[in-house]
């Protein structure tokens, strides 16, 4: 059936976990480090040698640098910082520069997907998927491009997994 994902035959040994995705939130919000990062370059470019007695040239490299610094090269960092992963076994979630927190869903255990879009996310193509397992578990995947292609990868993870497990449950009576 062509709507169905691929199963390994009855009797076969689980396969290995592997990396079916690996994504970032969208880097939209990038563009104004973009922008400030050329206006600084203009504005520096400009006032290099064109300032008033009293004041030198380094004063405009540091003052580049530390707008550089905290409007960049900051946001970028929390940009990269964030990575969504998806596996044949579950759906991790990682945050963090230097120290790292990651949440995790098992998809034989299955949970619910929730996708939200706003307007900019609609014009932009992307949007906000919810993961809960209705305990304690609850991802949420923000800014991802093409959230209905992610939202069915998932549930054809889902199903093929606890399809898995249903066998391996049966196989153990």
């Amino acid at each position: 059936m062509p709507d169905r994902p691929d199963l390994p035959p009855p009797g076969a040994p689980r396969p290995e976990e592997l990396l079916v995705a690996r994504f970032r939130p969208q880097a939209r919000r990038l563009i104004w480090s973009a922008l400030l990062l050329i206006v600084l370059c203009a504005a520096g470019g400009y006032g290099w040698g064109n300032l008033p007695d009293g004041f030198s040239n380094w004063m405009i490299l540091a003052a580049g640098a530390g707008l550089v610094l905290l409007f960049v090269v900051t946001p970028w960092l929390v940009w990269r910082s964030r990575v969504y992963t998806v596996t044949t076994r579950r759906v991790i979630a990682r945050r963090g520069l230097f120290g790292q927190s990651s949440i995790e869903l098992s998809h034989a255990r299955g949970y619910s997907i929730e996708t939200r879009r706003g307007l900019w996310q609609r014009l932009w193509g992307t949007g906000t998927l919810t993961l809960s397992d209705g305990l304690e578990g609850k991802i949420v995947l923000v800014n991802v491009l093409r959230p209905r292609l992610v939202s069915e990868v998932l549930a054809d993870q889902i199903e093929v997994n606890q399809i898995l497990a249903h066998r391996e449950a049966e196989s153990q009576l």
